[in-house]
């Protein structure tokens, strides 16, 4: 027996909210019921395109749908996923999660409050790269990422930190799997008023240590992990969606190496992403990246960013106004 398609709305119908409806469009396990944007063209030329009905409010939601992406602005993030719970709607909202940590705590108390789903966009979670080096973790002590773009006028109103670095931040906190002892930072603007490059060692309770470097102002783009564990190195290409392994097969004076490439399975990360959903949704179970999860990215987001602050004052540096402790700047971000 067919199990029932689950009725899906996409909340914002900009770059990132047409990809989850086309894919919501593909799978089998999703009834693409509407589209709601402020814009009404926006929302009617997206149902067009992809199905469902065109809305201007999520007000039309309840008795439509079952559950909900949100993809707009993170600025608004807070108050319209609280709105989409309060529903009964099971939601999964873009990253970052929200543009506070207060604001993200709200959107987690809504979820308890209604015994909802709240998952996280944390997309790179499911890169066929991460996934493959799940299997063998062994107690990782040493991690290199960087994470460098070239300058795009996307969203350029929010720090790179929260924009991009936050994806490797999540990924390390996953595979590390222990609490943040230290946070050391620097950052600088470079073409906007905003952090466009940044450098980050997070050292970890258990002894890992993570340098993590991302920019969106590089000449090239590399989007890389390589983490060291005991008699082994490891990278993954986040772009090729692929990681390599590479053992000492025979130690000695002339040691013997093996390279391994890890079976990675060739899935798009937001299909994956979108099928962890509706399965969480169908089963209600936790999903892969859960609110908590999401809200403890955001939070070493934070305490980077005001270790970046920190270095400024310190040094002196124009142009990076200062925040109050454990507040992110504003996040106006175009979805």
């Amino acid at each position: 027996m067919t199990e029932k398609k689950i009725r899906v709305a996409v909340v914002g119908a900009g770059e990132f909210g047409r990809h989850h409806a086309r894919v919501y469009r593909e799978l089998d396990e999703a009834e693409l019921a509407a589209i709601v944007d402020r814009d009404p063209a926006r929302a009617a030329q997206a149902a067009a395109e992809f199905g469902g009905v065109a809305l201007a409010s999520v007000d039309d939601l309840p008795g439509r749908v079952d559950a909900v992406s949100l993809a707009i602005p993170t600025v608004d993030h807070s108050a319209v996923g609280v709105r989409l719970l309060g529903m009964g709607l099971d939601l999964l909202v873009e990253k970052p999660m929200a543009a506070s940590l207060s604001e993200a705590d709200a959107l987690l108390a809504a979820a308890q409050r209604g015994a909802r789903i709240l998952q996280v966009g944390h997309l790179e979670r499911f890169n066929p790269a991460v996934t493959a080096v799940l299997p063998i973790l062994n107690r990782p002590l040493f991690f290199e990422v960087h994470r460098l773009g070239v300058f795009t006028p996307r969203s350029l109103d929010v720090d790179v930190i929260y924009d991009v670095m936050i994806h490797d931040l999540d990924i390390l906190l996953a595979l590390v799997g222990e609490p943040v002892a230290e946070v050391k930072a620097v950052g600088i603007p470079v073409l906007t008023d905003k952090v466009d490059i940044a450098h980050a060692r997070i050292e970890f309770a258990g002894g890992a240590v993570a340098n993590v470097t991302a920019s969106r102002v590089s000449t090239e783009r590399v989007r890389k992990m390589r983490f060291f564990q005991q008699h082994e190195y490891v990278s993954l290409d986040y772009s090729r969606r692929d990681a390599l392994r590479v053992r000492v097969a025979r130690p000695g004076p002339q040691p013997e190496f093996a390279f391994e490439k890890l079976p990675a399975e060739p899935l798009e990360p937001l299909r994956a992403e979108l099928l962890d959903f509706l399965e969480a949704v169908r089963t209600r179970r936790a999903p892969r990246v859960s609110g908590a999860a999401g809200r403890a990215a955001l939070e070493l987001a934070v305490r980077v960013m005001a270790s970046i602050q920190e270095h400024a004052a310190r040094v002196q540096l124009r142009g990076l106004p200062g925040m109050p402790p454990g507040m992110p700047p504003d996040m106006h971000t175009t979805r």
